[in-house]
């Protein structure tokens, strides 16, 4: 998942990025609106993590702006303001959730989780497909009742195909949503991460979880007997 993190406090912000790299999240920071209104418009994100106070456009320009543009990325919007007048504005201006300055970096994690079910047709809190159960809080993967030991960016590759069960998604994406913009190499990397992770998902004589669409990408369908 693809997070832009928008926050003007250095500390707060480097705490943020770390954070969620750490959970496998690939993270964007700008501490500008302006800057973070052109990057949401030109990349493709999951979540935006708005803080309110800023400079050039405040956080709920920011989000009016995306909005009128018709750009539905789920916003969390953060800010020292406790005031209920406060959250509705940042509600009303079109963002999905507010969190107040200071909360616990669970809470937080728990509020992206949601965010992203958001938009789908089924929004579970554990992901299945495939004979596979995926629970993003708890980063466990388990297939056919035996837990896996996957790392963290096949952790990401994995979460993004099941949240995409039955689309097809293509190197593009993947690289775009589960690498870091720092990445300067190519489709391969998906292609290595994709093997490791059939290595360890599917089981010898029986039929694969990952698909390959040759030219297009890869598929996880939630039907085991389209498999």
């Amino acid at each position: 998942m693809r997070i832009l993190v928008v926050e003007d406090e250095e500390a707060m912000a480097a705490s943020l990025a770390w954070g969620l790299r750490a959970e496998g999240y690939v993270v964007d920071v700008t501490a500008d609106g302006r800057d973070a209104l052109w990057r949401a418009r030109e990349t493709a994100h999951d979540v935006i993590v708005l803080d309110v106070m800023l400079p050039g456009l405040d956080g709920y320009q920011v989000c009016r702006r995306l909005r009128a543009d018709g750009l539905w990325t789920p916003i969390l919007m953060l800010t020292a303001m406790d005031d209920d007048l406060d959250q509705a504005e940042g509600l009303d201006c079109g963002a999905d959730d507010y969190l107040v300055k200071p909360f616990a970096y669970p809470v937080l994690l728990a509020r992206l989780r949601a965010l992203t079910r958001r938009g789908l047709g089924r929004r579970p809190a554990v992901l299945t497909a495939a004979g596979l159960r995926f629970d993003p809080a708890g980063r466990t993967v388990v297939h056919d009742g035996v837990a896996l030991d996957l790392t963290t960016r096949e952790l990401t590759v994995l979460e993004y195909l099941l949240r995409k069960q039955g689309q097809v998604v293509s190197k593009a994406e993947l690289l775009d949503h589960c690498w870091d913009t720092a990445y300067d190499g190519g489709p391969a990397v998906v292609e290595v991460t994709v093997h490791r992770l059939r290595r360890k998902l599917d089981r010898p004589g029986g039929p694969g979880v990952i698909h390959t669409l040759r030219g297009q990408g890869y598929l996880i369908r939630d039907d085991a007997d389209e498999r």
